[in-house]
């Protein structure tokens, strides 16, 4: 029995190996029609059925000399019931939970049995009380695992049969009829069933194989595979396949998406994936249609980790609309350009570079194929910025930007660029400060900063970006400040701030203008070259904090109420610089003899414009309020009462001109803001009071409202505005959840963060959400559906009031709402729309419905009316590396070139 123990335990090292290798890879398959034939899994076998398998096996006895073998580990085995040694047969078993563990290697089944005449090593389950097949082998090293039903291992051959082998890898999960091991490298597995599903024994769907030939961290060769859903066989499959195998991305096809538009018979968004590296890859897609129109997209990922990560996405699209030669045909390319790039704050203290950019031709989001987002269709700017910051320490600290911005309107296809920017600013010096404690006074608070800002400006339309043209009108200039300030108080209560500033501008070119009689108009003559103008002024401010309690007693619902005030005066005195200004003449329009003489300054249209010509010297008033109250917490175990805000930062601001010889009082300036749930929703307000009169062609004139037979304020406009958003969380009392607003894709394209124009969709019309039942309990522990349904709801008011010229004008009036529900279980619904009550008309609206089938996802999108009428139904594999295996139908909206 000495000389057979080595033979044992090596039989359990290369068990457990043949387990560790033996694992599932990803699949993919293509759609190839094919016959199906019915699965057919080994029965399980019971303890009755092994001594006959033992007894019908070959007695060919091998030889008693055995070489000595060495264990580079201990072996441990247990068992609940028994573990029984019999010299007749020269077999050890182990049952009822039996389990060996070698290494970082452990086996786990009902009976293990060890045959050290033949040099086998068998492992079953057991048949419990009721008759079911329990306590099935289980085999694992480190993260690793194999379920088959049953093992059979030679030492000899060094072959294995594996019976209903479970395995998986990634998402994949495997099951295996037989299993048979030919040497280290090469394993054969019989009807085969590998799928994305949870339960491998019950899937909703999985891909059928015949035949496998499988080399483990390299490939799999398989005979005829098709799909079957259901346990149902489909057309879909393929004659042979060949799939490696690695655990780095890997570049293949993306396979094109069949379709009919207005365009023609269609394949769309396919192309290549580039697995460059662990730290970028290539996406290359395309579409074509039958009337000739194509598109071509290029998008890359590239991460760094602790240094950087981002993506850029270029898209180009070139569409027909009818037939050439025909009077309606008509052609249009159209382009997108997006760049995200985020530095790791660990990466460099001192110094990041950030990217944002969305920049393209004005029509693309109205007229695109690839794209069906609302939110994206009613957005009308976009934006872009690449900037580059570093900092110096020291005293003073000096910080410097560099930057390159893009602004462009989609409505008026104008675009406004900066190329670049160049900011530089120093940290403000204390000259007079004591080396140690705090500054006291006047003197010791005097402080003095230095400002740089450089700006190329361009200003052009949507049809000469990036065209000469652009740069003809370019406007290059530079600004240097240096504010000068002290602060100090009065008196204890009052705190008083005073200061200075000096400001040099620099510009390319200058403009001149002159009158020309014969074409009876001004002409503008360019002066290139340096030219700059300096600029001062003086400010002054005095303020304080005032506070003011009322108690109505402890014993009172409402115990206080505190009003606390911020007045503050401010002074301006601007000088004037007529020095900058000259004067040309012309002739009065309303005379024959007069010559009329009119100022203008050269600086006018350069990047800053002029400086101020009429002197200047005004008065601030600033008022602000806040009012809390002390209420009794409705928690009888809280021993301090509960402090709300009753209503928050309540300003009321306007300034008088000392140096006006009329209409010297600025209107008046409300904002503030209500708030009624806690953190939840604000109502926001503002409106302007003006006191002076109007004339009867509506301008404003030197008499008050009130002596003019009106009120004593004129109302000239006015905003309401709040946001809420709640969902059943808040009734919980759990969180929600943070959200990246740089992963919404309506976001980063300049439109709301929110769904309230409805949900993104991507180039396959399906919506923007990974799993929108992730994470959410549909369940309770007694199998019944979970009574506190999901759902959330975000609701949007906006009113503006108009009146300036007595036009008494409701600008702008709309309610938008955006909610999801849950209705049962893995279903959701969901719907964002609202209503224009000056137009009397619905805003734009979305219908949404998913549903979750556990490996799959189904999606509705549905716009009903308007004029991006259209409707997106899909149901895909949810698993990413099946993402192709899916079914799609859409109407999509009219597009007019």
């Amino acid at each position: 029995m000495q000389t057979n123990i080595p033979n044992t335990l090596f039989c359990f090292v290369f068990t457990l190996f043949f387990s560790v290798v033996l694992h599932a890879q990803e699949v993919e398959t293509n759609s190839i029609p094919v016959r199906s034939e019915k699965d057919s899994i080994a029965p399980a076998i019971d303890s009755d059925e092994i001594s006959k398998q033992l007894q019908q096996q070959d007695t060919v006895k091998t030889d008693s000399v055995r070489k000595p073998r060495f264990l580079t580990d201990v072996v441990n085995y247990t068992a609940k019931d028994y573990m029984r040694l019999s010299p007749k047969d020269n077999k050890m078993y182990l049952y009822n939970e039996a389990k060996i563990d070698y290494g970082d290697m452990t086996i786990e089944a009902g009976l293990i049995i060890i045959d050290n005449e033949r040099n086998e090593v068998y492992a079953y389950g057991i048949t419990d009380s009721i008759g079911e097949y329990t306590q099935k082998p289980i085999f694992t090293q480190a993260q690793r695992k194999v379920e088959p039903d049953s093992i059979r291992f030679n030492f000899d051959s060094q072959r294995a049969l594996v019976y209903n082998s479970r395995t998986q890898e990634a998402e994949f999960n495997v099951k295996g009829m037989v299993t048979k091991r030919e040497n280290d490298s090469v394993y054969f597995m019989k009807n085969v069933r590998f799928t994305t599903s949870e339960d491998v024994d019950n899937p909703e769907y999985y891909f059928y194989a015949r035949k496998i030939k499988f080399v483990p961290e390299k490939k799999i060769v398989t005979g005829l595979v098709n799909m079957y859903i259901a346990d149902v066989p489909t057309p879909l499959g393929l004659p042979f396949g060949y799939f490696p195998l690695t655990d780095e991305e890997t570049s293949g096809f993306i396979i094109p998406s069949f379709g009919d538009s207005q365009y023609g018979y269609n394949l769309q968004n396919g192309g290549y994936y580039f697995a460059i590296s662990d730290y970028v890859d290539l996406l290359t897609i395309g579409s074509y249609f039958t009337n000739g129109s194509y598109t071509l997209e290029f998008s890359s990922n590239y991460a760094n980790r602790y240094r950087y990560r981002g993506n850029a996405r270029i898209r180009y699209e070139k569409l027909f609309n009818s037939e050439r030669g025909f009077p309606d045909f008509s052609e249009r390319s159209s382009y997108n350009l997006q760049w995200s790039h985020n530095q790791d704050p660990k990466a460099n203290p001192s110094s990041r570079f950030s990217a944002s950019v969305n920049l393209g031709s004005s029509e693309y989001y109205a007229e695109s194929i690839n794209q069906a987002n609302q939110g994206n269709y009613l957005n009308n700017t976009l934006s872009s910025s690449v900037s580059y910051s570093k900092t110096f320490p020291g005293e003073p600290q000096v910080n410097l930007s560099l930057a390159a911005r893009h602004s462009q309107n989609t409505r008026t296809q104008e675009i406004n660029l900066s190329l670049p920017t160049l900011q530089l600013s120093m940290s403000r010096i204390f000259p007079f400060a004591p080396k140690g404690g705090a500054k006291k006074g006047f003197f010791q608070n005097i402080n003095l900063q230095y400002n740089l800002r450089a700006e190329n400006q361009m200003n052009t339309v949507d049809s000469l970006f990036f065209k000469s043209e652009m740069f003809k009108d370019a406007r290059l200039g530079a600004q240097h400040s240096i504010p000068l300030s002290t602060n100090f108080k009065i008196f204890k209560f009052l705190s008083v701030s005073t200061g200075t500033s000096y400001e040099e501008t620099w510009v390319s070119k200058t403009f001149e203008r002159s009158y020309d009689p014969i074409i009876d108009d001004v002409v503008v003559d360019t002066i290139s070259g340096f030219d700059s103008y300096r600029t001062y002024n003086f400010n002054a401010s005095i303020g304080t904090t005032v506070y003011g309690l009322k108690n109505f007693g402890k014993d009172k619902k409402i115990q206080a109420i505190r009003h606390v005030m911020r007045p503050s005066v401010s002074y301006n005195l601007n000088p004037a610089f007529d020095r900058f200004y000259d004067t040309y003449e012309r002739d009065d329009p309303n005379t024959e003899d007069i010559v009329e003489l009119v100022d203008y300054s050269r600086f006018d249209g350069t990047l800053y414009g002029a400086p101020g010509k009429n002197f200047s010297s005004s008065i601030g008033f600033n008022l602000s309020n806040t009012f809390e109250a002390k209420v009794r917490d409705k928690d009888s175990t809280a021993i301090e009462p509960k402090r709300i805000t009753l209503l928050n930062n309540l300003s009321i601001s306007t300034s008088y001109n000392l140096a006006g010889d009329s209409l010297r009082l600025s209107p008046i300036i409300i904002r503030g803001s209500i708030p009624i749930v806690k953190n939840k929703l604000d109502i926001n307000f503002g409106g302007n009071l003006d006191i002076y009169a109007l004339n009867n062609n509506n301008r404003r004139i030197d008499k008050l409202n009130i002596e003019n037979g009106g009120s004593l304020f004129r109302l000239t406009n006015g905003t309401v505005n709040f946001g809420y958003a709640f969902s059943s969380k808040d009734f919980d009392g759990k969180d929600e959840d943070d959200t990246d607003d740089l992963d919404n894709e309506t976001y980063r394209n300049g439109g709301r963060p929110d769904d309230l124009f409805g949900k993104g969709m991507g180039p396959d019309g399906e919506l923007f959400d990974d799993d929108p039942f992730e994470g959410k309990e549909t369940e309770n522990e007694n199998g019944w559906y979970n009574y506190k349904v999901p759902w959330d709801v975000r609701l949007a008011y906006s009113m503006n009031y108009s009146n300036n010229a007595r036009q008494s004008d409701i600008s702008a009036h709309s309610i938008m709402f955006n909610g999801n529900v849950e209705l049962a279980p893995k279903w959701q619904v969901g719907v964002s729309s609202g209503y224009d009550l000056v137009n009397n008309g619905v805003t734009p609206t979305q219908l949404r419905f998913q549903r979750d089938l556990n490996s799959w996802m189904m999606s509705f999108s549905w716009v009903p009316f308007g004029d991006r009428k259209s409707w997106n139904f899909l149901i895909r594999i949810k698993a990413n590396v099946l993402s192709d295996i899916k079914y799609e139908q859409r109407r999509a909206p009219d597009r007019r070139l």
